[in-house]
């Protein structure tokens, strides 16, 4: 499932190819056929992104609503749009660009009442300006879930998905399985700061790079990261590999039914 900073990617992106003009909104598939139709030919307006959803304004007519899920993708091309081929939920076009979305979890029309309910559903993100970690700390201080799986946990925090939680745990020292409750304010506030920066850097190349400039493949003359994902890591998906800080084995297990990784010497348990 994408992580928080690809929806970021999508909503710039849809908003430099069809911000402020009149757009041609389709759905070929069928299933939002009926929101299509209302929003054909309006400008889009808005267009944001809270941790794992998107959201396309088109001003009074209401919001686009989007959760890719596990399966959905968006493809932005240029020029006239071709002929529609398969499961195409959603086609926004013009004269000069068209993104069209496939395999959503979610595609629906939304009025501003309905957006902002979904929103408070939602932890803060640490993408969004203004969003701290205040919130999400009052829920995590008070709690006996693991800090894994409460960084997992879309409602207490937003955007950030099994990489980022992996990633920043191991630069923060933080076992995993440490209920959230034995996290004081300032590892916290340390390790909000660090999603801060490590989520733009994604917004910003488009991949995830968490490992600190000394751990990069230059400078330990190892060889770089072969991974359809991308970017340099330090854990994830690295199980049983020498950690690149310590040389200790990369642990593994399924948690909360999502495969977790670390490093049991430089995240020692309390």
């Amino acid at each position: 499932m994408p992580e928080g900073h690809t929806l970021h990617r999508l909503a710039a992106a849809y908003l430099s190819a069809f911000g402020g003009e009149s757009v041609h909104v389709s759905s070929p598939q069928g299933p939002f056929a009926a929101g299509a139709l209302r929003l054909d030919r309006r400008p889009l307006t808005a267009a944001e992104a809270h941790g794992k959803h998107l959201f396309l304004g088109f001003g009074e007519a209401g919001w686009i609503h989007v959760h890719l899920g596990l399966y959905g993708k968006v493809r932005f091309g240029e020029g006239p749009a071709p002929a529609p081929v398969g499961q195409l939920r959603l086609r926004l076009a013009n004269d000069d660009h068209y993104a069209d979305l496939r395999g959503p979890t979610t595609c629906e029309l939304l009025n501003d009442a309905a957006k902002r309910a979904v929103q408070r559903r939602l932890g803060p993100d640490p993408l969004r300006p203004g969003d701290t970690g205040d919130a999400a700390w009052e829920r995590i201080s008070r709690s006996g879930t693991t800090v894994a799986a409460l960084l997992m946990d879309q409602k207490v925090l937003s955007g950030v998905g099994n990489i980022y939680r992996a990633e920043v745990l191991f630069r923060q020292g933080l076992d995993p399985h440490l209920p959230g409750r034995g996290l004081s304010r300032a590892e916290w506030d340390a390790l909000w700061a660090d999603l801060v920066a490590l989520m733009a850097t994604g917004v910003r190349d488009g991949w995830i790079d968490t490992v600190r400039p000394e751990h990069m493949p230059e400078a330990m003359g190892r060889p770089a990261r072969d991974d359809a994902h991308g970017g340099e890591v330090y854990v994830y998906r690295r199980a049983q590999l020498p950690c690149l800080v310590c040389g200790h084995p990369v642990s593994a297990e399924t948690h909360g039914g999502r495969n977790l990784f670390w490093c049991a010497r430089c995240q020692p348990p309390r």
